[in-house]
């Protein structure tokens, strides 16, 4: 048993009237105790779920990734024009609505703009559809990739995939505990503000709760990341919903700036696409990526034209929508994937030959 992580645990774990706030360095330490193994079982499960009841804080969440930045990996900076979008992505998937973050980074690296993306397989507390699944679907499998070869991949197309399993799997054991737990653990928050890439990054991430969105910005602050957008979007996701008016958060700014974009206003349905299975879902973007019009194709549309604009390469939403179906009816899109698809599979293939 570990006399410091039973400290941090006590404090909080002590309810609403003794129980304190950690503070960042007590966070980080706390953090690399349970993924060291340095704490134990007892102590793990006891923490994860009393941190999940009191709430984390901002500066809590910065601790953690203080230590996710000291033992995770990370993609090295490549040559890019533009800060590399992450795209944090809840790691326990969707059950609900159709994903489309695998076509905008597509559509976002077909038009030069570089995207690294992270997460994992079927992961409690949803056991939803992940990215990895998705990208698997089109014929592209970051399973077998080191993370030098990721690195590789990365600097050729532009897109890049920090799988957890293989290339961070110091977190395998914590997915353990959340699925004995039942519950979404502060983790589980912590996870969508993770940055795995050193250079010029701007980071994307959704959220559910508005509480969250104050938790995040904090954390990020104290961080020092100054390049961030943050969505309340499907499921917790960066995907814009189309059911109502997308609320967002941008920065950098004096007073972070507040987005309202009401699909609405641009010309698309109110309705999201639902989720069906998963050879539905492949075989409806293998329609959008062959420019075929659609409710996916709408979504796909909001979001591409969203990223666009956000990461500089398009003026306002308008152009960023109009380049976004230029780029998927004239194949480029498609292009993209083929390229990516080939890349991977070349890089695959080598590390089944190394084994």
């Amino acid at each position: 048993m570990s006399n410091i992580f039973r400290e941090l645990l006590k404090k909080v774990g002590s309810g609403n009237h003794t129980g304190e706030n950690l503070t960042r360095a007590e966070a980080a330490i706390a953090t690399k105790m349970m993924l060291l193994g340095e704490a134990t079982p007892a102590q793990i499960g006891a923490f994860l779920i009393a941190h999940r009841i009191k709430r984390p804080t901002g500066e809590e969440l910065a601790g953690m990734l203080d230590t996710y930045n000291e033992l995770g990996p990370k993609l090295q900076p490549i040559n890019a024009t533009s800060p590399v979008m992450v795209l944090g992505i809840p790691y326990d998937g969707r059950t609900r609505t159709a994903p489309i973050s695998n076509v905008t980074a597509l559509i976002l690296a077909a038009a030069g703009q570089p995207v690294v993306m992270h997460g994992g397989d079927r992961l409690p507390t949803k056991y939803g559809l992940p990215l990895i699944e998705v990208w698997q679907g089109l014929g592209v499998d970051w399973t077998a990739l080191s993370l030098p070869q990721t690195q590789q991949v990365f600097e050729q197309t532009k897109i890049g995939f920090i799988y957890t399993p293989r290339h961070f799997p110091l977190t395998n054991s914590i997915w353990e505990y959340r699925d004995q737990l039942g519950k979404r653990p502060p983790f589980a928050t912590m996870e969508l503000i993770w940055c795995p890439y050193a250079g010029d990054a701007h980071l994307i991430a959704g959220f559910v709760h508005p509480p969250t969105e104050g938790m995040f910005q904090s954390a990020l602050e104290l961080r020092e990341v100054r390049k961030y957008t943050l969505i309340k979007g499907l499921e917790g996701s960066g995907d814009l919903p189309r059911d109502r008016t997308a609320i967002i958060a941008l920065s950098p700014s004096p007073d972070l700036a507040r987005l309202f974009l009401s699909p609405h206003d641009y010309g698309f349905t109110t309705k999201n696409v639902p989720l069906g299975t998963t050879e539905e879902l492949i075989t409806q973007i293998r329609e959008v990526l062959a420019g075929k019009p659609g409710e996916l194709m709408q979504t796909a549309l909001w979001n591409g034209g969203f990223y666009l604009w956000r990461s500089g390469i398009c003026s306002d939403m308008t152009s960023g929508i109009a380049t976004a179906k230029e780029l998927l009816t004239n194949g480029v899109v498609a292009a993209k994937l083929q390229e990516l698809r080939q890349i991977v599979n070349s890089a695959s293939q080598n590390a089944l030959q190394h084994i």
